[in-house]
């Protein structure tokens, strides 16, 4: 394919830092991104970081993908999408943080850094995202032997809107056309929601809808988007977590996707915690239990492992 011309060089540059235990980021097209508008001169990428410590990355113009390969991979993958409202990515707490989690389990792990809904960079913001995030599972899977990955075993994961992007790209997989001579299929095999926006009706999160459809949605952008109503038998299994006292995103946005899937008869479990807030990540203080443990109970259960 023309835009991946460069994987002689990318495969050599990959197996090199494999051979190290480094993490490599590639670029997510190659080249020239479909629906892509000429980026202006003094829109930048930036990163900040505050007292919290979370760093912020905004403005993305060339989305990435950060790779994470443990010393003995298991063949598992999974894509992770940091959340920020589609205003900003939170990309070491949702996204570099879990990724070495990951990385310990035997497990590779992928932290997708893509681009941010603006219509001053994209002809269509309200698909940017997803178009990214099944470009990164395209580029797993085309390359599945290079990390050691079995193509029946990659899943997708988002924390808060990146946890909309990955439910969007669960129920939406077949929708986007991307450049795909292989036919690779874009489906997840499973997908890990956190805190996830899934709704675009009530209980959804404003700034979310905003930032990626803009300030007056119609009916039927709302329906296309609202992951919980697009749900059939062929949606992946998912493992969910929120708290009931997540006044950013209210747990009705999982407890509604969790219906739908069993609805569907496809696998899920979900996880409601009394307590902790929205943006916990990996630690929800309010608990001695751990989410990350009970998540690799279910991989292994469903052998996602």
């Amino acid at each position: 394919m023309k835009q991946y011309k460069a994987f002689g060089l990318l495969t050599f540059l990959l197996v090199t830092a494999m051979s190290v235990h480094a993490q490599q980021a590639i670029s997510l097209y190659g080249g020239a991104i479909p629906g892509a508008k000429p980026t202006p001169v003094d829109y930048v990428e930036e990163t900040t970081t505050r007292e919290d410590k979370v760093v912020r990355v905004s403005k993305v113009t060339k989305p990435e993908l950060y790779v994470y390969q443990p010393a003995k991979p298991s063949g598992a993958a999974v894509i992770i999408c940091p959340g920020g409202g589609y205003g900003i990515l939170a990309i070491n707490k949702e996204g570099h943080d879990v990724a070495k989690k990951f990385q310990e389990i035997g497990v590779t792990a992928f932290v997708l850094k893509y681009r941010l809904p603006n219509d001053l960079i994209m002809k269509d913001k309200s698909t940017g995202p997803l178009q990214d995030a099944l470009q990164a599972i395209y580029l797993v899977r085309k390359n599945a032997s290079v990390w050691g990955i079995d193509v029946n075993r990659v899943g997708i994961m988002g924390f808060s809107a990146g946890g909309h992007l990955a439910s969007t790209a669960s129920t939406h997989f077949a929708d986007m056309k991307i450049e795909n001579q292989e036919n690779i299929s874009l489906r997840p095999n499973f997908s890990i929601l956190i805190y996830p926006v899934i709704t675009f009706g009530q209980y959804t999160h404003g700034g979310s809808v905003k930032n990626l459809l803009g300030e007056t949605p119609t009916e039927q952008q709302r329906k296309y988007f609202s992951s919980e109503r697009q749900v059939t038998a062929q949606t992946p299994p998912a493992f969910l977590v929120h708290a009931n006292n997540d006044k950013s995103v209210p747990v009705q946005n999982s407890l509604r996707y969790n219906e739908a899937l069993v609805k569907n008869n496809v696998a899920a479990e979900l996880h409601v915690y009394q307590a902790g807030g929205h943006g916990f990540g990996l630690n929800n203080k309010t608990t001695a239990d751990d989410w990350f443990e009970r998540l690799k109970n279910w991989l292994q259960a469903n052998k996602f492992n």
